[in-house]
């Protein structure tokens, strides 16, 4: 079972999840005090949490780091003027993908607004978290890192789910920023 977690990015989503995976009891480890590769080398699972568009540059940081690793992609392929950067044909963490193919992406938790990760919860209510991957066995490890944290946590299937997901992530923050519904607001998957 993975213990340590290396987290790349030390924004809100990144903080949020480095509170929440280690009231769960995991090791957890953010990328603020070290470089980005050796944070990754430590880590036996690997979340990023960086904007969409630096991307690129942590990959180039993290070279061979995140070889065999799950690779969590916690982001949302948002532009820099906040438009969905792709949509139908592929996603961000296909992208991914392609670009560290000895990685093992799982996207998950980018449906989820930064200050109810380390819950899962918000206003007294469970939220979902849904994990696309096409490696099941990171998929599962992504699931499990949300239960631990307090999700109800569904497996969202293959990686070209993770379309659909970037694009559930863009509509809740349409609603809860653009739309002005605020961010005590969440998604909930009833089955």
């Amino acid at each position: 079972m993975v213990q340590k977690i290396a987290i790349i990015g030390s924004g809100n989503v990144g903080g949020a999840l480095n509170r929440g995976l280690a009231r769960a009891g995991y090791e957890v480890r953010n990328s603020r005090k070290e470089t980005v590769k050796e944070t990754a080398n430590w880590g036996e699972a690997v979340m990023i949490a960086v904007p969409y568009t630096a991307i690129d540059t942590v990959l180039h940081e993290l070279a061979d780091a995140i070889d065999g690793k799950v690779v969590v992609d916690v982001t949302n392929a948002l532009t820099q003027d906040m438009r969905l950067a792709l949509g139908f044909s592929t996603s961000g963490a296909e992208a991914l993908q392609r670009k560290a193919p000895k990685a093992r992406v799982v996207k998950a938790f980018n449906t989820v607004f930064a200050q109810h990760m380390d819950t899962g919860s918000v206003l007294g209510q469970q939220l979902t978290l849904f994990a696309a991957s096409d490696d099941q066995q990171a998929r599962s490890m992504a699931l499990d890192f949300g239960r631990a944290i307090g999700f109800d946590a569904v497996d969202a299937g293959p990686l070209a789910n993770a379309r659909q997901l970037e694009a559930l992530g863009y509509f809740h923050i349409q609603l809860g920023y653009v739309l002005g519904n605020g961010t005590n607001a969440g998604f909930k998957f009833i089955h």
